[in-house]
């Protein structure tokens, strides 16, 4: 079978990176124009965007504002060193920064379909304005200096209560605030992956964790997740061959394709972990959406070799950037010592924030509002997915994630791609995989944004 061929974005980036390592463009010279290389080539605007900002996250040419794209100066002395030839793990890293900027980027006229947030209108109910009055009262004097290793303490201790809610006996001492779930997982392959580190992951799985293991150089093997969880059959295989220490998983709502961990699979992953001795990672991020009762790994393990993280980017504001991560106490200090390294400390002011906006009544009512708004999102946008002829992974109630494939597209790279010159943004599988050049069918959906009547309108113009 022949190979698929690379994207238009990705062949024109790789042609001009060549004419850059071959010296037709020196250190310091100015690219043609965004607007010559589509008329010379006839690529569409979006297309010569794309490939210029994989250049920029290459390393390899800078913008200058109201100038265009130039040269970086260093790379042509990197390169005769003979030390560009690129470490690979920098650039599969820097290739999934580029992906992280291209579901960052929120131009005017663009569609996110595969936005992993709910819409900021429904986020609004949390009334994040009436905090800050309360924050600043309470927080005078303290608001000027760094805050505790570990984290603002009223905030430790109310998770303790929120924890102990669905299943997980935690003290305050086994609680460390992060800047977000992600300086948590930063955190962790800081602490346990050393270079050549083998580390399991969910495949497909959590793509910026794929881009924080690669630049730590680590050996990335994926376990691949089924409508119930984990491949029970093969991750004992790898745990067998490769003896890791660490698996990251997602054991409910999962990111992209929002499947749930069974009971009868959490209880069967905890056996193997014991069995092998692997600590397990488990990402609780949307936590908010699921019930108390849904299996956790953590609840069932009791943080004995489990490490629970969660945030509150996707029920409060990820402007806020607060997220935290429970295991044993003695763990907790070191991570504690590791985030002064690196960051000094977390934020108070956004921790008081979200401390205040926990502790008021309303919170409840913003929650199951929020669920409410989710469930008939999903609902809706399943029939729409049905009537377009769309296969849908799994259907949970309510999901901010839809893993979808449509028939005649068998490659979603490439339908991202000529989405993309439609002003519309998709999230195609290959970019959570552990190997992002195979190609996948699958696409992460938005529910509320694959509503939007221009996908569907996009969708039928490529088919015509």
């Amino acid at each position: 079978m022949s190979a698929t061929p690379d994207p238009l974005f990705i062949v024109l980036a790789d042609s001009l990176e060549r004419q850059i390592r071959g010296g037709a463009y020196r250190s310091g010279d100015k690219l043609p124009s965004l607007r010559e290389i589509a008329a010379s080539r006839g690529y569409g605007k979006n297309t010569v965007v794309s490939a210029f900002e994989l250049l920029v996250a290459r390393g390899l040419v800078e913008p200058r504002r109201g100038a265009g794209f130039f040269v970086k100066e260093a790379v042509h002395q990197v390169h005769q060193a003979g030390e560009s030839a690129d470490n690979p793990s920098r650039r599969r890293a820097m290739d999934i920064v580029w992906l992280m900027r291209m579901q960052l980027r929120n131009e005017p006229g663009q569609l996110a379909v595969g936005d992993a947030f709910p819409p900021s209108e429904w986020l609004a109910g949390a009334r994040l304005d009436r905090s800050h009055h309360k924050v600043a009262r309470g927080g005078l004097g303290a608001l000027f200096r760094y805050g505790d290793r570990l984290g603002y303490a009223p905030l430790r201790h109310r998770l303790v209560r929120r924890l102990a809610d669905v299943g997980i006996d935690a003290h305050p001492q086994q609680i460390v605030l992060t800047h977000g779930a992600n300086e948590a997982m930063d955190l962790i392959v800081r602490y346990f992956v050393p270079p050549g580190g083998v580390v399991l992951i969910d495949d497909p799985g959590y793509y910026p964790l794929l881009g924080k293991l690669h630049l730590a150089g680590a050996r990335i093997v994926g376990v691949p997740r089924l409508a119930d969880g984990p491949d029970l059959q093969a991750l004992e295989h790898v745990l067998q061959a490769e003896r890791p220490r660490l698996f990251f998983t997602q054991s409910l709502a999962h990111n992209p394709t929002g499947s749930d961990l069974s009971q009868a699979k959490a209880q069967a992953v905890l056996r193997l972990a014991e069995q092998h001795n692997l600590l397990l990672v488990e990402n609780d991020a949307l936590s908010d959406f699921r019930p108390a009762t849904a299996p956790r790994l953590s609840a069932l393990d009791g943080l004995e070799r489990t490490l629970y993280l969660g945030s509150f980017s996707k029920s409060l504001s990820a402007a806020l950037r607060v997220g935290y991560v429970a295991c044993s106490a003695d763990l907790a200090q070191d991570l504690a010592d590791l985030k002064i390294l690196t960051a000094v400390s977390s934020s108070e002011y956004a921790e008081r924030a979200v401390e205040t906006l926990l502790a008021e009544r309303r919170h409840a009512r913003h929650l199951e509002q929020l669920r409410a708004q989710l469930a008939e999102a999903t609902h809706n946008a399943y029939a729409l997915l049905d009537r377009m002829g769309a296969e849908v992974f799994v259907r949970p109630a309510h999901s901010l994630f839809i893993w979808a494939r449509w028939p005649g597209f068998d490659d979603a790279q490439a339908l991202a791609q000529s989405m993309l010159d439609l002003d519309i943004v998709m999230a195609p599988g290959n970019i959570f995989s552990v190997d992002s050049e195979r190609v996948s069918p699958w696409s992460r959906c938005n529910p509320h944004a694959v509503q939007d009547p221009r996908f569907a309108r996009a969708l039928e113009r490529l088919r015509g």
